[in-house]
């Protein structure tokens, strides 16, 4: 069987900041892999002076793009021949997080078929008692 490498370089990093990402802006979120499975990834960040808007709250574009991002370590950690581009990407928000708190990214495939891909991701607080924001994107 062979080794998916993609899966791998993330579970390298597990307890880590993820570095190894081709994504400059990845980089520039600094996520730390909790967990890396095909079926989900699960990052965790601290929420930066420079993620933040007026109020000191975590701005909501940069909440999409926490969303993306993992969506799409999940998706590229499939291992697939061919690249799967979004088409959507919807998000909901619920709750603030501020600048120096902690959250939590989960995601999961919700439906994978043979062109298409439906994917969610759930960010939390870093207790997971508040439910922040859930994006769903299709690929």
């Amino acid at each position: 069987m062979e080794t998916n490498k993609r899966l791998q370089a993330l579970k390298n990093h597990i307890d880590r900041e993820f570095t190894a990402s081709p994504s400059p802006f990845m980089l520039w979120m600094k996520p730390i892999v909790l967990a890396a499975e095909e079926s989900g990834v699960i990052f965790k960040y601290v929420v930066r002076e420079e993620m933040s808007n007026p109020v000191k709250s975590l701005h909501g574009g940069v909440t999409a793009a926490i969303a993306d991002d993992c969506i799409g370590a999940m998706m590229f950690s499939l291992n697939e021949e061919t690249f799967y581009t979004t088409i959507n990407l919807v998000v909901d928000y619920f709750t603030p997080a501020f600048v120096g708190d902690t959250i939590i990214a989960k995601t999961a495939i919700i439906r994978k078929g043979k062109q298409m891909v439906n994917a969610q991701c759930e960010i939390w607080n870093a207790a997971e008692t508040r439910l922040i924001a859930r994006a769903t994107s299709t690929f």
